[in-house]
């Protein structure tokens, strides 16, 4: 099921901000903003981020067992995230995602940056977290320090 705020996005609002934007959607969400269905983005993700990005203006961070991250600059390359795992498709994950995204961008980094950085490090807390078994979004959440950590090290 579709969050039905998306249906109010409006890509010339989206593309007009003057502030650094990310767009953090499942297939299911970017099916929605797309006008397309779900199947057809899971078929062809890589044309589904760098549409979304351009038709928004924005980076966009495409979430999935394999993450993508495009801007909406032709030539930049999409990013693909390794850390990503089935366990983070659970209520709640995402807003830890965009919340740890978010942190990224006020502590100024890039906005493709920030969306990479932060798709790793919550692949990585919830690798952290999962342990082999199911796991909340607030396991992950509470992993984020220890996978800062690894990654500092």
């Amino acid at each position: 099921r579709t969050a039905s705020g998306l249906r109010l996005l409006d890509p010339d609002a989206v593309r007009g901000r003057s502030a650094p934007t990310v767009l953090t959607p499942h297939a299911g969400e970017a099916a929605a903003l797309l006008g397309v269905a779900r199947e057809e983005v899971e078929a062809g993700r890589l044309a589904a981020v760098r549409e979304l990005a351009g038709r928004f203006g924005a980076t966009v961070l495409l979430k999935g067992s394999t993450t993508l991250i495009a801007t909406d600059t032709p030539r930049t390359p999409v990013r693909v995230n390794p850390t990503g795992t089935p366990w983070l498709a659970t209520a709640g994950s995402g807003d830890v995602l965009s919340g740890l995204t978010g942190s990224l961008l006020a502590a100024g980094l890039a906005p493709l940056d920030a969306a990479s950085a932060g798709a790793y490090l919550h692949g990585l807390a919830a690798r952290r977290a999962a342990d082999g078994s199911p796991l909340a979004a607030m396991d992950v959440a509470d992993a984020i320090p220890g996978a800062w950590r690894d990654v500092r090290a």
